[in-house]
């Protein structure tokens, strides 16, 4: 392999990470530069070329890299990781993978875009072409980077549980599995095109810029309880609390949640104090209770279909401990449909 190219970010003498960043994608993608942060985990800043921009992407390398291993993409939610509401801060999900034969990917971007191509460049939020960049862009560069299998599996929690549906939509075969925590597939009746107006008008974008006007032929083009009958053959995950009290929705829960050295979401240190249980427990529980409706209808399609998945269902509203806990309960099928140990 030639191209390597790493920089150390960590005081301590690390193992040099050799990656392969000469390749480019189709249509004219690249890795612009390699960070090393340590001994199994690296920052690539890959340039885009549907979107003419430089996005970061976290990696960490598989426990046993003697041979190709597949690749998991784990997604953000609405803020796209830019902030501090992503797995790397809030979740011990590099720890938990440490000992899985898998390169975990962490894309890092796209805020209030759904991950999805939109139809118009938008004033606030700007060009999004988020399915081109992680079906044709991102993942040849990541399989010549890591000398991966080519064997891919792909998860996301809340507005990406839509987003990691649509891409083995988009691109049948290029992901094997699946896991969805808190989303909603559906996004073009009345409770879907609600909920991603809500959220994209949240970070001052115009749903008109991305899926055109309501009812649109591109609101229905994005939904996959729609095209779900195209689901078929993959592995998959779903999950969803019901917008009621859980274990985390408690002082004690909570601390648990955030603590151990998490920044806390909104970096307010107050944030296991009864004021930020009641906003937890009142926004996050309404939210909850619309992702579990979504995830019902899913699972009722799925089962008229014939088409086989994983459901959980549980109490908790819409926060970051579920979805650590619900990421390792999804391992298993996860790692079935990559060819893993379920281990």
């Amino acid at each position: 392999m030639t191209g390597f190219g790493a920089v150390s970010v960590s005081a301590e003498p690390l193992t040099p990470v050799r990656i392969a960043t000469n390749a480019v994608s189709a249509d004219g993608s690249r890795i612009e530069g390699v960070e090393q942060i340590d001994d199994r985990n690296v920052r690539l800043q890959v340039h885009s070329a549907a979107m003419d921009k430089t996005f970061p992407v976290e990696v960490q390398l598989p426990a046993n890299a003697s041979k190709p291993r597949p690749a998991l993409y784990l997604l953000n939610g609405a803020d796209g990781g830019e902030g501090l509401a992503s797995w790397q801060v809030q979740t011990d999900i590099r720890q938990f993978m440490a000992d899985k034969d898998v390169n975990l990917v962490m894309p890092i971007g796209g805020p209030f875009s759904y991950y999805a191509d939109w139809i118009n460049d938008d004033p606030v939020l700007g060009r999004n072409k988020w399915k081109t960049y992680l079906t044709e862009e991102l993942p040849p560069l990541i399989d010549s980077a890591f000398n991966t299998n080519g064997t891919n599996g792909i998860a996301g929690i809340s507005t990406a549980g839509t987003t990691v549906l649509t891409m083995p939509i988009a691109k049948p075969g290029l992901y094997k599995a699946v896991a969805a925590y808190s989303g909603c597939a559906q996004t073009s009746d009345n409770l879907g095109t609600a909920f991603v107006r809500a959220v994209v008008g949240m970070g001052g974008g115009n749903t008109d810029n991305m899926w055109g006007p309501t009812g649109s032929p591109e609101w229905a083009a994005n939904d996959a309880l729609v095209h779900a009958d195209k689901l078929r053959g993959l592995e998959m995950y779903f999950s969803s609390g019901d917008g009621s009290p859980g274990k985390y929705d408690t002082i004690n829960g909570r601390n648990e949640q955030l603590g151990g050295n998490r920044t806390q979401v909104d970096n307010d240190d107050n944030q296991i104090g009864p004021e930020a249980l009641a906003g937890q427990m009142a926004v996050g529980g309404l939210i909850e209770a619309a992702t579990n409706y979504c995830t019902r209808n899913m699972q009722q399609k799925l089962e008229s279909l014939g088409i086989p998945a994983t459901f959980h269902f549980t109490s908790g509203t819409h926060s970051w401990g579920y979805w650590q806990d619900e990421f390792k309960r999804s391992w298993p099928v996860l790692a079935r449909g990559m060819g893993l140990s379920e281990k």
